[in-house]
């Protein structure tokens, strides 16, 4: 039985775009022929299959998931996106040390499944992302954690406090006093302001760096043997602006509040 219902919901895409489509709801068939683009008599066979699995009831001309089909579509759309999610960025995920990211967001993945990778030219690859400084600089808050600076890091936190944007960020403790012994005035003037918070973490920081916009993030992950990668993971919409605020959360919670230095 448990083989049967897995063929059915995963050898059709016919069958598994059902399932999907029906769980905001009850639709009418016309309606369901529209979004899948198929025929009635294509469809009724597949249609056929889900009643007989008691994952689908008609009313008439209207079709819904029964309780079950609808305790497993709401599973069967995070796996779908995750398998996606992996599918089309096989390359990066292998080479890059995924399991920097704290176990609970790995198994949010789904979540940013729209996520993208961007890799510089050679000759741009110490320079901002300048579609991503764009972002920072429009939003309201900027969440940030660095396990080292970029060249123009500093630059984008003074315009940002210039422009009264609020600024949060957390550095391991070796990276901030190299900050320190670099940039002590600059520090020092930072502390003073108040739309800007600066923490060191206390435990280790598994990730190369975190950027967290008001309409995405962006995460950079270190190459599997440990060295430093330019490649970044981009994902802006809501779903992943929570997803990136949350890990900033993760680490802020076992983080120190700089007061002074």
């Amino acid at each position: 039985m448990k083989d049967a219902l897995l063929d059915v919901l995963f050898n059709s895409e016919k069958r598994m775009n059902i399932i999907l489509l029906l769980r905001d709801g009850p639709q009418e068939m016309d309606f369901i022929l529209s979004c899948l683009s198929t025929s009635r008599q294509a469809l009724l066979p597949q249609m056929k299959i889900l009643k007989n699995q008691k994952l689908l009831y008609q009313l008439d001309d209207v079709y819904g998931l029964t309780s079950i089909g609808k305790l497993i579509a709401d599973k069967m759309k995070p796996l779908l996106d995750l398998i996606n999610t992996v599918d089309e960025n096989s390359h990066y995920l292998k080479t890059h040390k995924i399991d920097g990211i704290p176990e609970p967001f790995l198994r949010r993945l789904h979540e940013i499944k729209d996520f993208i990778v961007f890799e510089p030219s050679h000759i741009n690859s110490h320079e901002l992302n300048m579609n991503h400084f764009e972002e920072a600089i429009k939003s309201k808050a900027v969440y940030f954690i660095a396990t080292y600076m970029h060249l123009g890091g500093l630059s984008v936190l003074e315009q940002l406090v210039q422009k009264g944007t609020y600024a949060s960020l957390i550095f391991t403790e070796e990276y901030f006093q190299k900050i320190i012994k670099e940039n002590y005035d600059l520090c020092k003037y930072y502390l003073t302001c108040d739309n800007v918070k600066i923490y060191t973490s206390k435990n280790e920081i598994t990730i190369s760096s975190l950027t967290v916009v008001d309409t995405g993030f962006q995460l950079r992950l270190l190459y599997k043997d440990g060295e430093f990668s330019n490649k970044q993971m981009l994902c802006y919409n809501p779903k992943a602006r929570k997803w990136g605020k949350d890990l900033y959360g993760y680490y802020l919670k076992d983080a120190e509040l700089i007061t002074k230095i």
